[in-house]
């Protein structure tokens, strides 16, 4: 995947959050129905597009590791390569081994285009074993489809 295949579209620009963009963040986390915990705007990326905020996603820090989440389209913005761009843009801007966990068989395609491949709890860094491993856990109690992944650099 190459950054010019996708570009944004007119009036669109993205940009480290602001302070003021958090209710508009937790808004688009609720909406896509994510963990709304642990939304610090200090960690986002948003887009925005004729002046509303059209997505965001964020680079969590841990020691040693980075976790992309949080990551989400607006539902007037959907299917004009929002996400791709940022998710793009948040690989291209992670200084440690960059890891998700993601809902569902169509979010995990949609990562491992861009070189994200299932990786196991054992696999994780010791800082991510906790967070991941509660995951892992609802997956096996609830049935719920989780998928842990680690983006691999050598992959494009």
């Amino acid at each position: 995947m190459n950054e010019s295949h996708f570009s944004l579209p007119p009036k669109c620009t993205i940009r480290p959050a602001l302070k003021q963009d958090i209710k508009s963040i937790r808004r688009l986390v609720w909406s896509a129905k994510l963990d709304p915990t642990q939304l610090r705007w200090e960690q986002f990326w948003v887009i925005e597009c004729e002046g509303k905020l059209a997505a965001c996603g964020q680079l969590r820090n841990f020691s040693g590791a980075q976790e992309l989440g949080s990551l989400v389209v607006a539902k007037d913005w959907r299917d004009r390569s929002l996400g791709t761009y940022l998710t793009q843009y948040l690989i291209q801007q992670a200084t440690e081994p960059l890891y998700l966990e993601c809902l569902g068989k169509r979010l995990a395609a949609f990562y491992s285009r861009f070189g994200f491949v299932a990786v196991s709890v054992q696999d994780l860094p010791q800082s991510l074993k906790f967070k991941f491993g509660l995951s892992q856990l609802a997956k096996i109690l609830f049935r719920i489809p989780v998928t842990i992944m680690q983006y691999q650099e050598n992959f494009l």
